[in-house]
């Protein structure tokens, strides 16, 4: 079946900040002002937080090509056999560098060359006698597989990156690392989301939506405003592809629950105003498929209403096809309620 198009919210990649902090301080202090982000807003701002695994606001993406070069020059084998542990780190930052360059450029190659650094780092970083640095490590591999898994809508990929979260989990516990544990659990419930769309599998969406209540336990909206907003959002996508694949209103009305907390969240929190766009549109999709799985007439006009007031009230806040997306779901809820209305 077809799944409807939803807006899938990531947070930042704490990995990929340390690893870009690593870099500045080889590349030295007259690179610092390289690393700083634009400030100044644009369009493409609209896009942050939908964009992939490799987000980050706190440097400049310019940053990373520099980073990319001083982090392969250091990596000789000199160097491995040396400072064992120092090297592996040093193979983790390349690999983050590697894999936010592959998600900018859309670029195979070098998530491939990522995986591959975080392979390396594993040769050396052991369950057994580094089990924090292993456990950070399979999660920075879980990462890079799940972006590059979704980009080729590759299931082995997909399928490799819930097990490298599943051994990161194995060391990161909700008592003892609550913030890793629970980044962890977001990651496997986007991994499993991403992996059930591939296999059409009802199953493999239900182990997401425990995944993500597994995070929500964790995340408050004092400490982790917009973490909380996104677990709630893609909680409630999955709910709204497993409604749609079990053809069950229920599930659509979760989704729409779901959907609701998380506009809340970002409302309360005054998170950036685009992301409460973008959960209203997803709620106001999910409501379109369940007017027309119900055949509700009246729903399919609010809808619709709905969809118009994205449209004129947020065009600041709408990139170019999520637009689209606005105006062909409006046009789909008036045509479902003019259809139904004149069949009944």
């Amino acid at each position: 079946m077809r799944f409807s198009n939803i807006y899938i919210l990531y947070p930042d990649n704490r990995a990929l900040e340390r690893a870009i902090e690593h870099s500045i301080g080889l590349l030295g202090d007259d690179l610092t002002e390289a690393a700083t982000p634009d400030t100044t807003l644009t369009v493409a701002d609209n896009f942050l937080y939908t964009r992939g695994n490799y987000e980050q606001r706190r440097f400049s993406a310019n940053i990373f090509e520099s980073a990319r070069e001083v982090l392969e020059t250091s990596l000789t084998e000199e160097y491995r056999d040396k400072e064992p542990l120092a090297w592996a780190e040093a193979q983790n930052s390349l690999g983050n560098i590697l894999a936010a360059l592959g998600q900018q450029k859309a670029d195979v190659a070098l998530f491939e060359k990522a995986i591959q650094c975080f392979d390396h780092a594993l040769e050396v970083f052991s369950q057994e006698e580094s089990p924090r640095e292993w456990a950070a490590t399979q999660c920075n591999l879980g990462a890079a597989q799940q972006a590059l898994g979704r980009q080729l809508d590759d299931a082995k990929l997909l399928k490799a990156s819930i097990d490298a979260y599943t051994n990161a989990l194995l060391e990161w516990s909700r008592n003892e690392t609550p913030e890793e544990w629970a980044s962890a659990m977001h990651q496997l419930g986007a991994t499993f989301h991403a992996y059930g769309r591939l296999l059409k599998g009802n199953r493999t969406f239900q182990k997401s939506i425990v995944a993500y209540k597994n995070a929500l336990a964790e995340f408050d909206a004092d400490n982790n405003a917009f973490e909380l907003a996104a677990t709630h959002n893609n909680r409630g996508a999955v709910l709204h592809h497993l409604g749609e694949s079990e053809q069950n209103p229920d599930r659509l009305e979760e989704a729409i629950k779901a959907y609701e907390t998380a506009l809340t969240v970002c409302m309360e929190q005054q998170l950036p105003i685009h992301l409460a766009v973008l959960c209203k549109v997803n709620k106001s999709t999910v409501r379109n498929v369940l007017a027309e799985l119900t055949k509700d007439t009246s729903l399919a006009d609010d809808v619709a209403d709905e969809f118009e007031v994205i449209i004129e009230s947020f065009s600041n806040a709408l990139q170019p096809l999520c637009s689209k997306h606005c105006e062909e779901q409006m046009n789909k809820a008036r045509s479902l309620a003019l259809a139904t209305s004149a069949a009944g």
